[in-house]
């Protein structure tokens, strides 16, 4: 049997807000949960709120968008990495402290804000033509060095099962043919979606839900937040998880946990 110990702790949240969060849930998050990593999404935070606590952790970065109370990402973590990086390499994708990528001895982690393609689509030529190639040329980068771990808020549910409502949503943001494509695209690279992986049939399991019409408690929701690993990681994937109960957000956190060594 695989021991807590024997595993590498995983979470994403996308906090919409991680003041307004820190309201409701988070910090009793963190003190149940407490993963040996910690990526946070859409902290809308400004460089002088950032929380003067460290939640616990040896080591915590904030990349935060030039644009006050927008966007912004953030990694806490139980070791130090061996390096940080912010951004892709193409300053194109700056300004809006969307990704952020930790070093460490058997891993990258790659956290990331993935551009909405927004209600009128109108920033979906961006995401299609230019973030999501980006994006896959990045991780297959990385993994030409050592295994990647890529995580989210990735603003796609990839497939029908992944969204309630797929046949009223085809030309909706998040679930859009292009934005599925550039999910398929890095997929087809040698990257798993751990929850799919683990549980390919599983329905009705949701990271992001609508705060209209009762959506959550009907559970009428899309799963657009992923773990996703190059493939030479399959062997250790022991857990993929999505976690509904914490309602801090429109999100609920997922998890991964990996084998060591």
């Amino acid at each position: 049997m695989t021991t807590q110990n024997s595993t590498h702790s995983f979470i994403s949240w996308n906090v919409n807000g991680l003041r307004a969060c820190r309201k409701n849930s988070f910090d009793q998050f963190i003190e149940q949960i407490s993963p040996d990593f910690l990526c946070l999404q859409e902290v809308k935070l400004n460089p002088d709120v950032i929380p003067e606590e460290d939640f616990g952790y040896a080591f915590t970065t904030f990349h935060l968008a030039e644009k006050k109370g927008y966007s912004g990402t953030a990694i806490f973590s139980k070791v130090e990495p061996l390096s940080v990086e912010l951004d892709l390499p193409d300053s194109t994708h700056s300004g809006e402290g969307r990704v952020i990528t930790c070093e460490y001895d058997g891993f990258y982690l790659v956290n990331a804000y993935v551009p909405n393609s927004k209600g009128d689509l109108s920033r979906l030529p961006y995401r299609y033509d230019s973030w999501d190639p980006a994006i896959r040329e990045y991780l297959i980068d990385l993994r030409a060095k050592k295994p990647v771990v890529y995580c989210g808020d990735l603003n796609v549910a990839h497939q029908e099962i992944d969204l309630a409502n797929p046949k009223t949503n085809r030309k909706n943001a998040g679930f859009t043919d292009e934005e599925r494509e550039g999910m398929s695209n890095l997929l087809a690279e040698g990257f798993l979606d751990t929850f799919r992986h683990l549980h390919p049939d599983t329905t009705g399991a949701y990271s992001w839900w609508s705060y209209r019409g009762g959506a959550r408690a009907r559970n009428v929701g899309w799963r657009i937040d992923y773990f996703v690993t190059s493939d030479d990681l399959a062997t250790s994937i022991r857990e993929a998880t999505i976690h509904p109960e914490w309602a801090g957000s429109d999100h609920c956190p997922v998890g991964l946990k990996l084998a060591k060594g």
